[in-house]
């Protein structure tokens, strides 16, 4: 069993709060375990809590079409999760104790997986990572669409790259437009002489070092 599946079986059985009473099934998250871009958002829904799966409904949908089109990848390039793995009763925010408790398993994650690029969905995931990287997040709308870069670890550089959560241009239709817009960001970067497409899919053997050398270009 390799570390990103013992840390999903991990998440299978896990009891550390509340959320364990009232799911069908916790969603680890999916996809390539050598990823350079990985998508986080708050918690899974109603439908990913039947199929233990990340965004497989509506917003799932329209995540896995901007992915496709505009980024010309597959889910299967990239590593999709949530910062929080149970989904909440009635699709409620994730309080913060919950955030708290479940929160190590994505650390993790992204320990195993050294994205050269974390999106995150929705002000949870971002608030998250701004936290981590030592930043204030005042609102989603005013951090959107920019790349920050996270000394992770003081190790490598991971681009940070906050946008709408598709749940919200499912309501609002007028933000489909900015998350086209902010996916054709990162299109633009994956694209660029500093991360180069065949290198963002396959690697370069070193992802650390070669994301620090890209990043002080």
């Amino acid at each position: 069993m390799d570390e990103l599946e013992s840390v999903a079986e991990e998440i299978r059985s896990c009891k550390k709060c509340k959320l364990w009473l009232y799911r069908k099934n916790a969603v680890p998250g999916e996809g390539n375990e050598k990823a350079q871009i990985m998508f986080i958002g708050e918690a899974p829904g109603e439908n990913e809590d039947l199929e233990g799966k990340p965004f497989v409904g509506a917003a799932g949908k329209l995540l896995t079409k901007l992915i496709n089109e505009i980024l010309g990848l597959n889910r299967a390039d990239v590593f999709i999760t949530n910062i929080v793995k149970c989904r909440p009763p009635n699709n409620r925010d994730p309080e913060p104790d919950e955030i708290e408790a479940c929160s190590p398993y994505l650390d993790r994650q992204i320990e195993i997986i050294q994205p050269k690029i974390i999106v995150t969905l929705g002000r949870h995931s971002t608030s998250y990572l701004f936290q981590k990287m030592g930043r204030r997040m005042d609102s989603i709308g005013k951090v959107r669409g920019k790349f920050y870069q996270w000394n992770y670890k003081n190790d490598y550089i991971i681009l940070v790259f906050p946008t709408y959560h598709p749940a919200a241009a499912l309501y609002n239709p007028q933000l489909k437009k900015v998350l086209e817009e902010d996916f054709r960001k990162i299109k633009g970067s994956i694209s660029s002489k500093t991360v180069t497409l065949d290198n963002f899919l396959y690697g370069s053997g070193d992802k650390g070092k070669e994301s620090n050398r890209n990043s002080s270009k």
